[in-house]
């Protein structure tokens, strides 16, 4: 296995700069170096049909979304349905941070993507991540008629903490619906177990270190048995049969990558259709950087045709 020269580009790049890691700075320093690296990590956003900014109400109060079609509506046609959640440790990251990484999969799946704003730590600790991931996939599915898409096509997908927070929405949806249909879980955090062999081989070095995971655990999570609860940690579900068929995809120069392993290999177990791809030579959150690490477009057509599928009639 050998790093790949986008990603190796990335991180002279952050070595060059002299950025300190993220668990060395302030909250908000860290939430606007996020924000800022866009800069010089995403390319220019790609046109999609239509971009709007939506309000629903939220277990905490008003929640904004942010909808992007890739081809614009025609009369009695619902479109497939992407709901998506940012990552960032559940610190960090907005609307913004992953406007570039929703336009592409929008277009790529062919789908109507709705990125969700949902509340971030320190301030809101767990569970209400959960909560609002839950209650956005919730909200979309009753209001599809108005919003133009079908909710028997209805994804769940994210990156790191959103691929947390969009397993934990397939499971909370099993019981009581809405129906999920496809889960595209894109590098997840599915544990808090930081002693797995990739953290061993990768949490000495940037993006994120072993020290930058257990600092957003320790925002996130205010008590240590929150680290087996499902909502937090999927993988410790009781029971994870009866899911919708997943999409994993995971990064072999990332720490995270056997927990993402681990939960694909424990949804096949439990009896559901899984397709599991390592971009062996890949850093976590490569889908950020794209500018400098064009292995990424790879990645973006192999995930969209993925959901494209996942949501075909």
């Amino acid at each position: 296995m050998t790093l790949h020269p986008g990603a190796q580009a990335v991180l002279d790049l952050i070595a060059e700069a002299g950025r300190p890691s993220f668990e060395e700075m302030s909250v908000p320093d860290c939430r606007d170096a996020y924000v800022n690296s866009r800069k010089a990590l995403q390319p220019d956003p790609i046109e999609v049909a239509e971009v709007r900014n939506l309000i629903m109400p939220g277990p905490g109060g008003d929640m904004k979304l942010r909808m992007y079609r890739a081809t614009p509506l025609e009369e009695g046609v619902l479109q497939p349905v992407i709901v998506y959640f940012h990552g960032g440790g559940w610190v960090i990251g907005d609307l913004e941070s992953h406007d570039t990484v929703c336009r592409e999969l929008a277009a790529r799946s062919g789908s109507t993507l709705i990125s969700v704003d949902y509340r971030l730590a320190p301030e809101h600790v767990f569970p209400a991540a959960a909560d609002d991931a839950v209650a956005a996939t919730r909200w979309v599915a009753d209001n599809a008629a108005e919003l133009g898409v079908d909710a028997n096509r209805l994804a769940v997908a994210g990156d790191s903490a959103g691929g947390n927070l969009a397993a934990v929405a397939a499971i909370a949806a099993r019981g009581g619906g809405p129906k999920v249909a496809f889960q595209a879980l894109l590098y997840p955090v599915t544990d808090f177990d930081l002693s797995r062999p990739s953290y061993a081989e990768n949490g000495s070095r940037p993006p994120v270190k072993t020290e930058t995971m257990a600092w957003f655990r320790d925002l996130y999570l205010t008590k240590q048995e929150d680290q087996k609860d499902w909502r937090a940690a999927p993988i410790h579900a009781a029971d994870l049969s009866g899911l919708a068929p997943a999409y994993v995809l995971t990064a072999g120069y990332d720490p995270l990558r056997d927990e993402g392993k681990a939960y694909a290999e424990a949804l096949r177990s439990a009896g559901n259709a899984c397709t599991y791809s390592c971009y062996d030579g890949q850093i976590h959150g490569f889908l950020n950087m794209a500018r400098i690490n064009p292995q990424t477009f790879d990645a973006f057509a192999e995930i969209g045709a993925a959901i494209k599928s996942g949501l075909a009639r």
